[in-house]
């Protein structure tokens, strides 16, 4: 007996800014909406889908009246696929993200930035392909 992680559920005051924001970052669609809830995810789900084996997430926000008052406990790590870990970084604070400070010094491999409601989560290196070098003659 076993159980899948299915989705990964944000409390927020704003769903469908929130839902507006990580679908631009992570180039999902919105799968599902109702009162105070958006679900965003990379493919549709179904129970067979998820039964055969373990399937990508989906995100799901929902609205809470209190704010958050303190370092998330859990967060999303992104690694950029097209672009630099700088490029993503410049594409994300025009997004609405910002870049925080949550004690992680100066000399890391990561960029810590925070969604527009302060959510904390981590920029690290890209994947995008390295151009290779041209052989001289």
């Amino acid at each position: 007996m076993t159980s899948r992680f299915t989705e990964l559920v944000v409390d927020c005051h704003d769903p469908e800014r929130l839902a507006a924001f990580w679908r631009q970052v992570l180039g999902f669609t919105v799968l599902d909406r109702s009162q105070g809830k958006v679900e965003i995810g990379s493919w549709e789900p179904t129970a067979e889908a998820v039964r055969a084996g373990q399937m990508p997430p989906t995100l799901v926000f929902i609205q809470v009246p209190e704010g958050k008052t303190a370092k998330n406990r859990l967060h999303l790590d992104v690694s950029p696929v097209d672009a630099s870990t700088d490029d993503e970084v410049a594409r994300l604070l025009d997004l609405g993200a910002a870049r925080v400070d949550v004690g992680q010094g100066a000399d890391r491999s990561w960029v810590v930035m925070a969604d527009p409601e302060g959510n904390e989560f981590d920029v690290l290196r890209s994947l995008a392909p390295t151009p290779h070098a041209t052989p001289t003659a």
